[in-house]
């Protein structure tokens, strides 16, 4: 017997002792029918001096039969009391936050000065490529997608499914927002998502290689909206400051970040992006709660089997019996 085996229904057995408790309580069935009628009955009985009973056959009980019909009443009982397999209760991820991912795809992001496998490719290449890795890795989190340039526009809303979220990051490519960096639009855009959910901790990712070049809204006064509404950002400036190609400002990321109570990391080339998302993962650990419903097989079935074979077996073999006295009947009228 397995250790994991549990009887869910265990008051079921207090049920066997019922046939019997039916039989000694209740009176058999007394079945009438005509006496043949005997003209000399009264002769008979005063010479043999017995007194004369009202039954006079009494059929015999095949204990084989109710040893079967009992064992039957048994196996019946074992279904109903629903013996099962219960597993171990399995680890169930809990959505306990909505992550968001705000990715610069400005034109500035189509740099080839990023290396994969010793060949130079684009900046956004690169990020699509670790980013993949970081979006499986967050399983257990509700995430949304957002690409920003000279505007910014949700890819994908929030939601658990990541391989909806890994799909649109796919799609997306440098341009499609246009060929500016407007970071507080970004922002504002994001603020505007974590408005119309309900989970209460939010956290926004926002990665750019350029200086905001918005009119509309400052990236600090974006900032100070995502304060009010409790959402922590982290920024992530790509590429390296003064550098050839590069004005990343990473003054305004910090204060970005320090003001939403988030953290400012800035990603070189390939290597130290990886690196960024695994600091992400321990500042942002995945919650994990215990799964109270514990996987269950159901094993009623098979007592439920055993006894209706036994009830056919039963009734076959009664049937066959009755056959044989039949044929044998037929002989001895035949001679």
């Amino acid at each position: 017997m397995p250790d994991n085996f549990e009887i869910a229904n265990l008051w079921v057995f207090f049920l066997i002792p019922l046939p019997f408790l039916v039989y000694l309580i209740f009176p058999a069935v007394r079945l009438k029918s005509a006496a043949l009628f005997y003209p000399v009955f009264n002769n008979a009985v005063n010479y043999t001096k017995q007194k004369p009973k009202k039954a006079a056959f009494i059929k015999k009980r095949n204990f084989f039969i109710w040893l079967c019909l009992f064992l039957c009443w048994v196996l019946t009982l074992c279904s109903l009391a629903s013996p099962q397999i219960v597993g171990e209760p399995e680890m169930k991820v809990k959505t306990s936050r909505n992550f968001l991912i705000a990715a610069d795809i400005s034109f500035s992001m189509a740099q080839k000065d990023w290396l994969i496998n010793g060949e130079k490719v684009r900046r956004w290449d690169a990020v699509k490529n670790v980013m993949h890795e970081f979006i499986h890795k967050r399983e257990g989190d509700r995430m949304g997608l957002i690409f920003f340039g000279s505007s910014s526009y949700i890819q994908a809303p929030f939601t658990p499914d990541l391989q909806v979220v890994d799909q649109m990051l796919e799609e997306a490519d440098v341009g499609m927002a246009g060929q500016m960096t407007h970071i507080g639009k970004a922002i504002t855009k994001g603020v505007t998502m974590f408005d119309k959910d309900t989970i209460k901790t939010k956290v926004m990712l926002l990665l750019t290689d350029g200086v905001d070049a918005g009119t509309d809204i400052l990236p600090l006064d974006a900032a100070g909206l995502a304060k009010k509404d409790s959402i922590k950002i982290y920024t992530i400036g790509i590429g390296n400051p003064g550098g050839a190609g590069n004005d990343l400002d990473e003054n305004t990321l910090k204060d970005i970040a320090s003001l939403t109570k988030g953290q400012y990391f800035r990603a070189k080339d390939k290597k130290r992006l990886e690196q960024i998302y695994t600091e992400l993962d321990k500042l942002e650990p995945i919650e994990y709660e215990e799964e109270q419903n514990k996987p269950i097989t159901l094993l009623y079935y098979y007592p439920l089997g055993i006894a209706i074979v036994i009830i056919l077996i039963l009734m076959l073999f009664l049937n066959l019996i009755k056959l044989i006295k039949l044929v044998k009947q037929k002989q001895e009228t035949h001679v």
